[in-house]
């Protein structure tokens, strides 16, 4: 599914050059109904995550009492100071006779990794404008569980359909930046030889006063003009530069693109964890939790991909070997009756 490591690493060394990120990975810590920043305390919230980072993650984390550095044992992510939590919705395939079965995760190009989430932490794009990292206790969401159009959907949010197996991933070669191009804010109405890719990315403007806010999303704002990467301005009243968070997920639909699988119709037949079969509801969770300074010195130096000399980091072996077991003991895996949750929504 993807080219040799050296090549690969060589095309994106070459976007490098335009733009230093923190790119990296973070396997799975867990597949389950959690959910402690919509539904703090509740086991079994109403749809299924795939979460990576910390293994504090539980039910309730209370910015107040829940320190994620003290309390996690290990993390997930390639970075060992970064103890933050990272989620988001979990696809299914329905099938033609009306059974759900998990789409598995691949790691992105570049990267070793069980499944999870690749993560992006990008400083401006001029090269000179700085940013303020998180502070302890921050929380964000992006997206929304509910939502079934397209209508008020928060920006660059979307789908990619790799057309062959090969190159999955490769900038230059499988596509132009995020939720651009044939990019769509739903699911792709096609078969995916190479897999399905979603985008999740966060405001970049921050009140500078509050870690969290009611709706998890009005402490922080999108430039009042432009866009982060033609360095817009905040406003006012979120004068506070973060860097852009973003996530990509690598979803290995290969196994389902059979058309005698699909629907009689030929409709897609992807479903979020949500019950969502458009791909609107599409959302992603974050809580803060690096260690000290970690994350701003990274930034400051604009560390690139997944190697800093600001940071401490580990082998891909260890991240993989930290896991946790599941709080909301239920099958997320086999062939289902129900996606976990939908019973209830139904």
């Amino acid at each position: 599914m993807q080219l040799p490591q050296t090549l690969s690493l060589a095309l994106l060394a070459q976007g490098a050059i335009a733009q230093q990120m923190m790119r990296f990975g973070c396997s799975q810590l867990t597949i389950e109904r959690l959910d402690p920043l919509v539904n703090p305390g509740v086991v079994k919230s109403p749809h299924v995550h795939q979460v990576v980072g910390g293994n504090s993650f539980r039910a309730s984390m209370n910015p107040n009492s829940h320190d994620l550095v003290a309390e996690s044992t290990c993390t997930s992510c390639t970075f060992s100071e970064d103890f933050s939590n990272y989620w988001t919705a979990v696809m299914y395939f329905r099938a033609r006779n009306g059974t759900y079965k998990r789409v598995p995760q691949f790691a992105n190009v570049g990267l070793r990794a069980d499944g999870g989430i690749t993560v992006y932490y990008i400083p401006h794009y001029d090269g000179k404008t700085n940013v303020t990292a998180f502070k302890e206790g921050f929380r964000m969401l992006v997206g929304d569980a509910a939502h079934t159009t397209a209508e008020g959907m928060q920006r660059q949010l979307c789908h990619r359909c790799y057309e062959t197996e090969e190159n999955a991933g490769v900038a230059g070669i499988s596509g132009g930046p995020p939720c651009t191009g044939s990019d769509t804010q739903s699911f792709p109405p096609q078969a995916c030889p190479g897999g399905i890719r979603t985008t999740i990315t966060f405001p970049t403007c921050w009140d500078g006063v509050n870690i969290d806010s009611p709706d998890h999303k009005s402490h922080v704002a999108y430039p009042e003009t432009g866009t982060f990467e033609s360095v817009g301005p905040c406003p006012a009243t979120h004068p506070v530069r973060l860097p852009q968070l973003m996530y990509e997920v690598m979803w290995d639909t290969r196994e389902f693109n059979d058309p005698s699988l699909w629907p009689e119709d030929g409709s897609q037949p992807f479903v979020w964890s949500t019950g969502d079969g458009q791909g609107y509801s599409q959302h992603g969770d974050y809580v803060f939790g690096w260690k000290g300074d970690s994350l701003q010195r990274a930034l400051d130096a604009r560390c690139n991909n997944a190697v800093c000399s600001e940071l401490k980091t580990q082998t891909s072996e260890e991240a993989m070997r930290c896991f946790n077991a599941q709080t909301a003991v239920e099958d997320v895996d086999g062939w289902l009756e129900y996606i976990p949750g939908m019973s209830e929504m139904e």
